[in-house]
């Protein structure tokens, strides 16, 4: 499970997550200097801690690294919160009191995302569908009976 990335580790991580291509250092660098004061061997610093952790892979060039992610921004959120809500003595309730805190926005998007996870019935193969429940009345229509069907199976076998 991942633990939360830092202030200035998500601050790098959001740079190259947005820009989903190989970046260096100082590109890295150039866009967080918009906003800090930050020096390039500490940019270099994070970007070889989310290396080593496992965030970026790196490939040289030159005398230099590039770097790009591992995976997207979504699975890390997806991750955090499969950790935080797999710490719950209570999953239930503690997808209760999440989903009361979304706003109606973040439900629908929930509502789509449940949607897109269970795929609509009819781009199922019929043999990958689950059997629906049938009411008696179906059942015994789908069901061959005895009398009908004498050279099967279970007529020779007596149900």
């Amino acid at each position: 499970m991942p633990r939360p990335l830092g202030e200035l580790e998500d601050a790098v991580m959001t740079r190259v997550w947005k820009w989903n291509r190989p970046v260096t250092v100082r590109e890295v660098l150039e866009d967080l200097q918009q906003e800090r004061s930050i020096a390039y061997t500490t940019v270099m610093t994070v970007l070889d801690n989310l290396h080593q952790k496992g965030w970026v892979r790196r490939e040289a060039e030159g005398r230099a690294y590039r770097y790009e992610a591992v995976s997207t921004r979504a699975a890390y959120a997806a991750a955090l919160m499969n950790d935080a809500w797999s710490q719950s003595d209570n999953p239930a309730a503690a997808l209760v009191a999440f989903f009361g805190m979304m706003s109606d926005e973040q439900r629908q998007a929930l509502r789509d995302a449940v949607r897109i996870v269970q795929g609509p019935e009819t781009r199922e193969a019929p043999e990958a569908r689950e059997p629906r429940q049938q009411e008696p009345a179906q059942q015994e229509a789908a069901e061959p009976r005895q009398e009908e069907n004498p050279g099967s199976a279970e007529g020779a076998l007596g149900r």
